[in-house]
């Protein structure tokens, strides 16, 4: 375990139910974890605009981590690797969700994903945000929506586990039975934006997968299914981002790739690998070109 991780696991134990003097909890701790967009079919779009889209989406032991305290006075603090250029203004995800919760809180953001990197960073934290208000105040309860309108992505990230998402995002349901996944990150530092992805697609209304998903018994046999399935959205950020191409070719030429495709939108793709071992090799090899590279379990 990296020392990373150690430390946020000992954070967890020993702040994720802090409790004031009156017993009640005064303070909580929440993993964000990184989205990963296995498939991501696009379907359609609807006449406001939205597409629509089909998508198995699972969630990595590696993301950001939000302490979150009841406080007279809202405020967000920002640290952590990633925190350059994130706002901390009313406009960020995580004061946005707070506002949506009626919550006063004090928010320490600590930032281990890249933004605007399609594995729902944004999203994921602001979902953290909304079940660590429900864990500081049982009596609330989550917004109807579960979080849509904040973003297509706050839905399933406020399950954080394996699911199928689909329609605008509003619709999710888990997905039981995934083999263990060992998977490489890799981000090249571009931006990659959602919007003209959207407007560059060559097609809308692509096939989704099918009605009834079939069950793997490991991890190379489901990375044989997801190699018949898309992300509808890759071929049009390779075209604006031309070294999201280059990630996916460094991933698939690594000993044990058994598949490499981007996530979400980009530019963050990932490698699936058959063990814990092969995908660190890979992510050793990969690490070399000084992109942001990281070796994660999926589930």
């Amino acid at each position: 375990m990296s020392c990373l991780r150690k430390r946020a696991r000992n954070l967890w134990h020993k702040l994720r139910m802090a409790t004031d003097k009156g017993g009640v909890t005064a303070r909580h701790v929440e993993l964000a974890p990184a989205k990963i967009n296995l498939t991501l079919h696009v379907t359609g779009q609807r006449a406001d605009g939205y597409h629509l889209l089909d998508s198995l989406v699972v969630f990595a032991d590696l993301g950001d981590w939000l302490t979150l305290s009841r406080s007279t006075t809202p405020a967000l603090d920002v640290s952590g690797p990633m925190a350059e250029g994130v706002p901390q203004g009313p406009e960020n995800l995580v004061l946005r969700a707070a506002r949506l919760m009626g919550a006063d809180l004090d928010i320490r953001l600590e930032k281990h994903l890249p933004a605007a990197a399609g594995i729902g960073g944004g999203s994921s934290d602001a979902a953290a945000v909304l079940r660590g208000v429900v864990a500081l105040e049982p009596g609330l309860a989550l917004p109807d929506d579960a979080g849509l309108s904040l973003g297509a992505d706050v839905p399933v990230c406020l399950l954080a586990r394996a699911a199928r998402m689909r329609g605008i995002g509003e619709q999710v349901t888990p997905v039981d039975g995934l083999p263990a996944l060992h998977a490489v990150l890799v981000n090249p530092g571009v931006a990659v934006s959602t919007a003209t992805i959207f407007r560059n697609l060559a097609r809308k209304d692509n096939p989704p997968m099918p009605d009834t998903l079939p069950r793997w018994a490991d991890a190379a046999e489901l990375a044989l299914w997801l190699a018949g399935q898309r992300n509808d959205m890759q071929a049009a950020a390779i075209a604006a981002a031309p070294v999201v191409g280059e990630v996916i070719a460094a991933l698939a030429a690594t000993q044990n790739c058994l598949l490499a495709r981007m996530s979400g939108s980009g530019a963050t793709c990932f490698g699936l690998f058959p063990d814990a071992r092969a995908a660190a090799q890979a992510a050793q090899s990969v690490a070399v070109t000084g992109w942001w590279v990281k070796a994660v379990r999926l589930h």
